[in-house]
């Protein structure tokens, strides 16, 4: 498992960050998502293997945010 922190400058909410954590139940390989909109990111707790950074974006994309690795 690894932690990674995404950029996401254009989350303005709580229901945003509500989004976005509820990908942990649709991406395989992630263990957590703790998303921050005070912040402007989210940590992705996740296992290399199963998925990349590029997924992650694309799925927050599809969720209609833009995430940045940090």
């Amino acid at each position: 498992m690894i932690k990674k922190t995404f950029k996401v400058p254009d989350m303005s909410c709580t229901n945003c960050a509500m989004k976005l954590e509820a990908l942990e139940d649709t991406l395989e390989g992630v263990k957590e998502i703790n998303a921050s909109y005070h912040k402007l990111e989210m940590v992705v707790e996740y296992d290399e293997a199963k998925l990349t950074d590029d997924e992650i974006v694309a799925a927050v994309k599809k969720k209609g945010y833009t995430a940045v690795l940090s």
